[in-house]
């Protein structure tokens, strides 16, 4: 099927306004690309340091008999989705020993997990660490001592982040290494009414705490779709995950195998080699817009809206939100996945997951084919599914037909029309919302404000019954220069409780909520924030406040809003305590949101 012609004006206009930063990057990126191999530039006593603790291995350095692989790993034991990285440095070595090569562990970064944080203190650092993690990338990488790299990381923050590090080091070639979700647990579903029922005092903490333990039970990413799932999908979307790698489970042999290939595929795409495959080349304006429609057809994340802007800058390519909007109109809703719907990602992935999806996306013309990919020349690469041949892997034609229609449908029968995400802008400013799993009697809210100026107030006004009504919930000063744009999650079962009761309600707010932001309509992301002088941090309780994500606006309705004196509380107490005194300079120099909210990008 030839392209759609809409995708292709949509490309056009990316291209056409990158077109000075990213001849600029590719221009950067060849000339790092021309010196050859990283090893040998290095004198002698910069090669003794790097390959001192290499044992048996260290003349094959000295000796450059074979590529070096550099492994970037986000391991540590205390968050589910990143412990299975533990042994897969050992396995990565042994895989690369095996194809005449050798690997490092050039460097560790930090993997923080939201749903640990989630309405504590240390939300406040977990934007931020996108950038930490890019910054400790590059420190990594810095050596210079590589043919290429592996990159192992999951979640929210963790994949955008080591993203951002391989396009700016993407003359060098990189494959992203997952770790797959864990087994399913307890219903998504059931959860989130224990979760509202708990919101409501109707049932105890020990009650709340037998069910999120029985949901987030063992090793693996969270099973529900939110930011880290969207990652991973992103990911084979555009080309840097091996084929159908993403929703395998840990400590499975197709797992280990899969990050064998891995290894594997990493000395094959150097520049020693004739399949020199750089990040550079495989992000392009094109892998962008086939992660856009993947992100639409999934439903997935609205924090993949910030990261993904800042992604394609760190590869000179310049996205807007209006290109999420005019992507997400076009792009067939095809899954139902938790909170879009009952089943979870291993449910998705049964019923034929993504080869699936990109199969049948690839037949509708609805992504670029002919694009650059880690595991070679087109995507149609991607609508390959991995079995077992022994302990190898081979690659054949994944399911032409959905093994569940519940869960996944072709684009011809998709469950709507449109992506579900929203680009909403007026006197308020510009703000995104995900409509995927709001009931369409919801798109429009039309009620009186009550301003909050964090989630906590927003409970106790609940619990108070000061919120049973028709309201429109504004938080302020979520945004990223006021306290690092926190998730504002721990909100999803006051506002289902309201909407439940028959209130018409939604929120705004210029923090973030999440891919799990579930069935209220939300418009986030709101720039310019309040901080930054936006009319947000102008309305008062009770003014009329229109959010319309049939129409795409955002509008405060009471006259004379804009004349009022803009006066901005103390916000003192978000520069200390956990580490907060460290990121001054990160909310000081964060961009606006709609422009990925970065630091160092």
């Amino acid at each position: 099927m030839p392209l759609d012609t809409r995708i292709e004006e949509i490309t056009d206009r990316i291209r056409e306004r990158s077109r000075p930063t990213r001849e600029a990057y590719l221009a950067r990126m060849r000339d790092q690309a021309q010196q050859g191999p990283r090893r040998a530039h290095l004198d002698c006593g910069n090669q003794a340091h790097a390959y001192a603790a290499m044992g048996e291995q260290k003349d094959d350095l000295a000796e450059e008999r074979g590529p070096n692989i550099g492994i970037v790993t986000a391991y540590n034991d205390m968050l589910s989705a990143h412990q299975p990285f533990k042994d897969y440095p050992d396995r990565i070595k042994a895989a690369a020993r095996a194809a005449g090569a050798t690997a490092q562990v050039a460097g560790g970064v930090p993997a923080m997990c939201d749903g640990v944080t989630q309405g504590q203190q240390g939300m406040e650092l977990s934007l931020f660490s996108r950038d930490v993690i890019a910054l400790a990338t590059g420190v990594a990488l810095s050596h210079n001592t590589f043919d290429s790299a592996l990159y192992l990381g999951i979640c929210d923050k963790i994949v955008p982040g080591l993203v951002i590090a391989a396009a700016t080091f993407g003359y060098l070639p990189g494959i992203f290494v997952p770790a797959g979700p864990m087994t399913t647990g307890i219903g998504n579903e059931e959860k989130a009414r224990v979760r509202r029922e708990f919101a409501e005092g109707k049932i105890d903490r020990k009650a709340l705490m037998r069910s999120e333990m029985a949901s987030y039970h063992g090793p693996g990413t969270c099973t529900f779709y939110g930011t880290a799932n969207s990652n991973q999908m992103l990911m084979e979307f555009m080309g840097l995950h091996l084929p159908g790698a993403s929703f395998v489970n840990p400590g499975t042999p197709l797992r280990d195998a899969l990050t064998d290939a891995a290894a594997l595929r990493a000395t094959e795409i150097t520049g020693l080699g004739n399949e020199f495959t750089p990040v550079c080349d495989v992000l392009d304006e094109r892998a962008y817009v086939n992660g856009l429609v993947g992100l639409m057809a999934t439903g997935g994340s609205t924090n993949l809206v910030l990261h993904l802007i800042a992604m394609a800058r760190a590869s000179g390519v310049q996205l807007t939100c209006g290109d999420f909007d005019a992507v997400s109109d076009i792009t067939p809703l095809m899954a139902r996945v938790y909170p879009n719907g009952l089943a979870d990602v291993n449910h998705f992935h049964a019923a034929g997951g993504l080869p699936y999806m990109i199969g049948r996306l690839l037949e509708a013309g609805m992504l670029h084919e002919d694009v650059r990919t880690v595991a070679g020349q087109g995507l149609a690469i991607y609508a390959n599914e991995p079995k077992l041949d022994g302990d190898a892997i081979r690659w054949e034609a994944g399911p032409a037909e959905s093994q569940n229609h519940k869960i996944l449908r072709p684009p011809h029968d998709a469950f709507d029309h449109h992506g579900g995400l929203k680009q909403v802008r007026g006197n308020l400013g510009l703000g995104v919302m995900k409509i995927s799993a709001v009931k369409e009697e919801y798109h429009t809210i039309e009620a009186p404000a009550r301003v909050f100026r964090d989630q906590g107030a927003v409970k106790a006004a609940f619990q108070a019954g000061e919120l049973d009504r028709d309201c429109v919930v504004v938080v302020r000063y979520q945004g990223p220069r006021a306290n690092g744009m926190p998730e504002l999650h721990g909100l999803t079962p006051v506002l289902s409780v309201l909407q439940g009761r028959g209130h018409k309600v939604a929120l705004v707010t210029d923090g973030r909520m999440s891919g799990a932001s579930g069935k209220v309509p939300a418009a986030i992301h709101v720039a310019p924030e309040a901080l930054d002088g936006g009319l947000i941090a102008k309305i008062e309780d009770g003014d009329i406040i229109r959010v319309d994500a049939a129409g795409g606006r955002l509008e405060v309705l009471t006259e004379g809003v804009e004349a009022r004196e803009l006066v901005h509380p103390d916000l003192a107490a978000n520069e200390h305590g956990l580490g907060r005194e460290l990121f001054s300079i990160f909310r000081q120099s964060a961009g606006r949101a709609d422009a990925g909210a970065g630091v160092v990008i």
